[in-house]
């Protein structure tokens, strides 16, 4: 009973604390100065990405044995599937059942296509890479960790150069914390922001170990649990921040944010595990890697066709699920 409550209490506690970060973030981008775009693929997509870095941060450089290391190169994998095929199916669904409430006469996903076009093709280039060393040993590997610092950087700068403000409909909602102010103090902005973040680290952490704690009380493989459901959950808070956002009708803020977290799941915690481990793939992280690319391909092919129908976002969901299926066969015959 204390586990299902936490478990309930941990998720309402993450939307909450979600829906003043998203708030709290958009006039953080203003004050700062930053196009509408950047504000998602670098400032929301940061602050979100922080509670799974430190998962693998914690886990390979301060873990004392293989088992907790491979614990982050599992995190370093499983984040970008999750991205890549919940997070973008769960915007696809939310738009098709917002459509009428944000009185759209299609299903059309409102975004710049290029340029989420071109984020693909980013992620894309260096998850090939990131998987390609997870097949082979060789002694320097460690330092390419420093590659994948130089290019989540160049990703940044190149973010920051290409600015861009929001349309009409996409018009900042009052600050929580000061909701009659028409601009609020950058004190409260910074407050709002930093202290919704804060609480949804910690209820993000309450919720994983949650999730671990139903997983063996249902007798589920512990690697079942590590591979498939954890990476769920701590990918929460960006799936949560999508949903509000296309609520709100800013899904170009929903999926800058899911492509800008992609980005620092594919390069920031890879550095980390690559300085610390092997980084050797077993079957399960191939796997893994290869249904990401299949997501990204497809997710890069819609985009570059300029249209994209929200209910085309939908299969990429599917991935998962057959991801789901791969390990607990492959771990229940090893039982």
């Amino acid at each position: 009973m204390l586990t299902a409550l936490l478990f309930l209490l941990s998720a309402g506690a993450i939307y909450l604390a979600c829906e003043y970060f998203v708030n709290g973030v958009e006039w953080f981008g203003q004050k700062l100065s930053l196009g509408a775009t950047a504000t998602g693929t670098i400032l929301a997509a940061f602050g979100t990405a922080l509670p799974e870095s430190a998962v693998t941060f914690v886990a390979v450089i301060l873990g004392r044995t293989p088992e907790q290391k491979d614990i982050g190169v599992g995190a370093a994998l499983g984040g970008p599937l999750v991205l890549a095929t919940i997070a973008y199916a769960v915007v696809g669904v939310a738009l098709w059942m917002n459509r009428r409430r944000l009185q759209r006469a299609d299903n059309l996903v409102r975004v710049a296509h290029g340029r989420l076009a071109r984020d693909q093709s980013w992620f894309l280039a260096i998850f090939v890479v990131k998987c390609g060393l997870g097949l082979v040993a060789f002694a320097f590997k460690p330092w390419l960790g420093v590659l994948f610092l130089a290019a989540y950087a160049v990703y940044v700068w190149r973010e920051l150069k290409h600015s861009d403000t929001a349309p009409e409909e996409e018009a900042l909602e009052p600050l929580k914390f000061q909701p009659k102010a028409a601009d609020p103090s950058w004190w409260w902005v910074a407050a709002q922001t930093l202290l919704a973040l804060l609480v949804i680290a910690l209820a993000s952490h309450v919720f994983v170990k949650q999730i671990e704690a139903i997983g063996i009380a249902l007798q589920w493989s512990p690697h079942l649990v590590a591979l498939v459901l954890s990476p769920v959950a701590t990918e929460l808070p960006e799936t949560v921040n999508a949903l509000i956002w296309v609520r709100q009708g800013k899904e170009r803020l929903a999926l800058a944010n899911i492509s800008g977290a992609m980005m620092i799941q594919a390069t920031i915690p890879s550095s980390l595990a690559l300085f610390a481990t092997p980084w050797l793939f077993d079957a399960p992280l191939m796997v893994a890697g290869v249904l990401t690319g299949v997501a990204v391909i497809y997710l890069w092919w819609l985009f570059r066709r300029g249209q994209v129908d929200a209910r085309w976002l939908l299969p990429v969901g599917l991935l998962y699920g057959v991801f789901a299926a791969y390990i607990a066969w492959h771990y229940g015959t090893q039982l």
